[in-house]
């Protein structure tokens, strides 16, 4: 059914890379271990806690992330706006 169209996979990470040691999820395994029970997919969410994704995101962050290209656009807006439609000179009225 590919009709020989050849679609590369997609490589997952190895699951053995995300500890839980460290994240707030140890808390939960150590409380599930007292009560004699085990979580076989804590280790999945795991990656909420390690790399890019542990680093809080801050309100500047947020805002500065558009904020250069959005003035840039309405630097470029106005630019335009005023050369092909210039304001118009009223004398005499008030």
């Amino acid at each position: 059914m590919g009709h020989g169209h050849e679609h590369s996979k997609v490589k997952l990470p190895d699951y053995r890379m995300w500890k839980i040691e460290g994240t707030p999820l140890q808390t939960v395994q150590e409380m599930l271990a007292r009560r004699g029970l085990k979580d076989p997919w804590l280790r999945n969410e795991a990656w909420r806690y390690m790399g890019g994704y542990a680093k809080p995101i801050t309100l500047l962050e947020v805002l500065g992330k558009g904020f250069k290209w959005g003035f840039a656009a309405f630097v470029v807006a106005l630019a335009v706006e005023y050369t092909l439609f210039p304001p118009k000179k009223d004398e005499g009225h008030h």
